[in-house]
């Protein structure tokens, strides 16, 4: 082993064949492994901060089959003729992974396929069956241990890669690689397949507890900023508010019944033409009269902005001929095959200079701070990364920068513009985007109990993933009918989960009984895609209309709690929503709970994700709690059935923390 190796960046380099291993440390008990069969490692996009904490005396040790690189409590080892790579504790020598060799020469542990210029690699581990497997983003699959999935480290419309995960052998693991690609989760062996790229990159730390994993992996690729007091409250929204006059309606409504809200969104299609980047003045003559009717109702103005220019606006030549959008590699340049549209290329700096500029126009200038940024990932029609190159590089190696590109420049404007806090809401997100004022929401998902089931486990997942912000469509984007009396059941329940999810907001198209249906569009221009149907608290009748209010003032009671969290996860990475085992560790029962969450460490929420049930069955993990709505006792752990008539969800909370009762009770104690 001596013969191979050499000392480097604190770490070391290990050539063999035509093979290079470079081994360092990187922040603090965890290490970074770059492997390439090139002449060189190359510099390339990716997302790990380029200046990580310093590392804790990290040591290296060469012996005659073997060298070690340890860095606090992380060990990394490669050892034998083909350098396999075994990552253990420090402290005491407990194994964490293990590439996977076998004794045939074809299959390695990790394959460098040629593929025109760059590789196809995959990168095997061995499994183990008594390992859970969290993070990797959002995914509908419903599964908050995704031990035995296979997943696309691809952006889509719900799905969200970010290809960090989180083991309960602990440690984690980020593949450092913003390209195509995927992960297969089996039981025989974790495999990591990134289908163009020049070199492996992987970083992996090794802590005592899931809390220290996140704090490091922040450390690393760097904390949430700073989340805003506006956006901690209810947020109005729904497909679509067509005009100026019919948000202001609905918003003085709201102020009129005394219910609070934050933030008022519009939707997209406010512009005259995909690309001009501002309102369509037919529909919206004063937006800045608007933004101040609002602010004085305590609410901020929220504007989707979507990153398409169609060919026939103002700035489509512009940024043609200045190189700003994306680009085919073959054929026509339209990424949109449902309109005569491309997308801007968010991972060209002068293109984000370029858009911000025209939101600073558009919006800013009229005093709208808050942005919507939807279809980022970016949604291209058809599909072909393959097809698609980006200021960067290949689709296929650097299409997952896109909506942390687009997210930088939006934060680095507001921040120009003298905001303190920026915040945008995404409908995607990659490794730290949490750096750039990145909220992300879960997209455009049905309106059922099954859909609602899910996000319970996507929202915890992408949590575990570096993502503290996160929301979903209160209701579901589509499918729900105002007059049904299942989906006016559906939404009282998702409204209560909205409560205790970082970003509380309503959204989705909604539809309504043909018998029933009203007319009179605000403009008098009828639009069977986009029909103006209801999305407010009263559109549902007067029961779920006194329940759904009630929510709202909850949360507004609950708001210093909230921004207290969201303190905490600005300095330590913890993410405010966030699985049982996070906070309990050491109970194994904690770590089997997929459908209840902690919000902060002092409420315990167990949402009610089936149809017509009236109670269901509760773990309470080792600390003492109180029913936020009785004020029942109960020392866990413990398993109970607790009441949840649909005024409310089941909510403990614990006992000597920071809230009270009264809270839960309108403000009596």
């Amino acid at each position: 082993m001596k013969a191979f190796t050499t000392l480097r960046d604190n770490g070391f380099l290990w050539r063999h064949a035509h093979e290079q291993v470079w081994v360092v440390p990187w922040g603090r008990n965890g290490v970074r492994i770059r492997i390439t069969k090139e002449a060189e490692f190359r510099d390339l996009p990716n997302g790990l901060l380029d200046a990580p904490p310093a590392p804790a005396g990290a040591t290296v040790n060469i012996g005659e089959q073997s060298v070690a690189l340890a860095n606090g409590e992380a060990t990394v080892a490669l050892t034998g003729r083909l350098g396999q790579l075994i990552f253990s504790r420090t402290s005491d020598g407990c194994e964490a992974l293990r590439e996977r060799h076998k004794t045939t020469a074809e299959y390695l542990g990790r394959t460098f396929i040629p593929n025109g210029g760059t590789w196809k690699i995959e990168h095997r581990f061995f499994a183990d069956d008594t390992e859970k497997l969290y993070g990797l983003g959002q995914r509908q699959h419903g599964y908050l241990n995704q031990k035995g999935c296979v997943l696309d480290l691809m952006h889509r419309n719900t799905e969200v890669s970010i290809p960090f995960l989180l083991s309960s052998k602990g440690y984690g693991f980020l593949w450092n690689h913003p390209g195509l690609g995927r992960v297969e989760l089996g039981r025989n062996e974790t495999r990591w397949v990134a289908e163009a790229a020049h070199q492996i990159d992987i970083y992996v730390v090794i802590e005592k507890s899931p809390a220290d994993i996140l704090r490091r992996y922040a450390e690393v690729t760097g904390f949430p900023t700073e989340f805003p007091e506006w956006a901690a409250g209810f947020w109005q929204s729904k497909l679509r508010y067509k005009t100026q006059r019919e948000l202001l309606e609905v918003a003085r409504e709201y102020h009129r019944r005394k219910l609070p809200v934050s933030v008022m969104v519009i939707d997209f299609h406010h512009w005259a033409k995909s690309g001009d980047w501002s309102f369509d003045p037919a529909c919206w003559p004063d937006p800045a009269a608007m933004a101040r009717e609002l602010k004085a109702m305590g609410m901020e103005c929220m504007v989707s902005v979507w990153p398409t220019v169609d060919w026939s606006c103002d700035n489509f030549p512009h940024m043609r001929d200045h190189g700003l959008l994306l680009r085919n590699e073959r054929g026509m340049p339209l990424q949109n095959g449902a309109a005569v549209e491309s997308f801007y290329d968010a991972t060209h700096p002068e293109a984000r200079a370029f858009l911000w500029e025209q939101i600073r126009k558009g919006y800013v200038r009229h005093g709208i701070r808050g942005f919507w940024l939807d279809t980022i990932e970016p949604e291209l029609i058809p599909l072909e990364y393959d097809n698609t190159r980006f200021h960067l590089g290949h689709g296929s190696e650097v299409a997952g920068l896109y909506p942390r590109c687009h997210q930088q420049g939006f934060y680095e404007g507001l921040k120009a513009e003298g905001e303190a806090a920026p915040l945008t809401l995404g409908r995607s997100a990659w490794v730290g985007s949490q750096r750039y004022g990145a909220a992300v929401w879960s997209a455009d998902i049905p309106s059922t109990f099954d859909s609602l089931r899910r996000q319970v486990a996507g929202g915890l997942n992408i949590a575990l993933s570096g993502i503290p912000w996160w929301t979903t469509d209160i209701g579901g984007f589509h499918g729900g009918d105002i007059d049904d009396p299942g989906f006016r059941e559906l939404i009282v329940r998702w409204f209560q989960y909205g409560v205790f999810c970082p970003i509380m907001r309503v959204h989705g198209v909604r539809r309504q009984s043909a018998a029933k249906a009203r007319s009179g569009d605000p403009i008098g221009k009828a639009d069977p895609n986009h029909p103006t149907v209801p999305n407010e608290v009263w559109s549902y009748g007067d029961e779920a209309c006194a329940i759904l209010s009630e929510q709202i003032r909850l949360r507004e009671r609950l708001k210093p709690y909230i921004l207290a969290q969201m303190k905490t996860a600005q300095l330590t990475g913890l993410p405010p929503m966030r699985p049982l085992f996070v906070d309990f560790p050491d109970d194994p029962r904690a770590w089997e709970v997929e459908d209840q969450f902690l919000f902060g460490p002092d409420i315990l929420v167990a949402p009610v994700v089936e149809a017509g049930a009236r109670k269901r069955r509760v773990y309470l993990p080792g600390a003492v709690w109180r029913n936020a709505w009785t004020g029942d006792r109960r020392e866990g752990p413990v398993e109970l059935e607790a009441a949840a008539p649909i005024e409310h969800i089941p909510v403990f909370i614990r006992e000597g923390g920071a809230l009270d009762l009264g809270i839960f009770r309108g403000g009596e104690a």
